[in-house]
């Protein structure tokens, strides 16, 4: 007889970051489990393009345009969501930025800036918010993505690394705090996957084979390999899996930085998310 522990039928499900890549992933596979999910992110036509297709496989999904690094995006957002459905019980954290791409010393205001509170600040207050519902609602969960390089800075990425290890400590100090009202707060970190946002870590050969030498299964992940994990995080299966931080094909992102570092030196990658 089949389990039902990975069932999500009557669950509020919001993605942030759904509209593409590994959030995609997740929205997806809430949904395929019975989970009405809310896709959001920055720009409404990329969500509503998921959510058609969630729907048209037989899935219940809505779209919510909300930015994480603008708080009156974020209360905006959980006012609406109160007020269509009155709870909240799974919020995958994914939205991120990574918008400069080069040597630490050379990092302008403008990215540290933007990073800091796109990871920082967005997933502190969208969980805070997340949190208040679930509190009223007698629980939930909160799934925070983080990355291998919360653990060993990749190469070029010293900002957007300093930031994934903040999650990796804020997720547990969630998870303490939350406890109590039966909300769950666990973080995951993804290897290298093939998405849009890292594409940097791509289109640097070097930098990608140094990375793919040092992967324990010798490749990089699809986007939709993240998703198992975050279901397991997000169902009735992880009820007492709390403050826990889980590598997804970990990769020991400690490639020399001096392997890159003419390119990083001569050409500062910029990224706009």
């Amino acid at each position: 007889m089949a389990t039902n522990l990975f069932d999500l039928s009557g669950k509020i499900a919001l993605v942030s970051g759904a509209s593409r890549g590994i959030g995609e992933g997740r929205a997806r596979i809430f949904a395929e489990q019975g989970a009405h999910v809310i896709v959001s992110s920055r720009k409404i036509e990329d969500c509503e393009s998921i959510a058609k297709s969630i729907k048209q496989s037989g899935g219940s999904s809505e779209t919510l345009i909300c930015n994480v690094g603008r708080m009156e995006d974020i209360l905006s957002a959980f006012e609406q969501i109160q007020n269509r459905h009155g709870k909240l019980d799974i919020l995958v954290n994914n939205a991120a930025a990574n918008p400069y791409f080069g040597h630490v010393l050379d990092t302008d205001l403008r990215a540290f800036t933007k990073t800091v509170d796109v990871n920082i600040r967005g997933y502190f207050f969208m969980s805070v918010e997340a949190g208040k519902l679930m509190r009223d609602n007698q629980g939930g969960s909160i799934t925070n993505t983080a990355s291998a390089a919360a653990l060993m800075p990749g190469p070029a990425q010293a900002i957007y690394s300093i930031t994934k290890a903040a999650i990796v400590n804020m997720t547990k100090a969630f998870a303490k705090e939350c406890a109590i009202y039966s909300i769950r707060v666990n973080a995951l970190l993804p290897g290298l996957t093939k998405t849009k946002f890292a594409e940097a870590l791509f289109t640097n050969q070097q930098i990608y084979e140094g990375a793919i030498k040092r992967i324990s299964m010798g490749r990089h992940a699809k986007p939709e390999e993240m998703a198992g994990t975050a279901l397991y995080l997000a169902s009735a299966a992880s009820s007492y899996t709390n403050g826990g931080v889980y590598s997804c094909g970990w990769w020991s992102s400690y490639i020399v930085f001096s392997e890159a570092r003419s390119n990083c030196a001569t050409k500062n990658y910029h990224k706009r998310i």
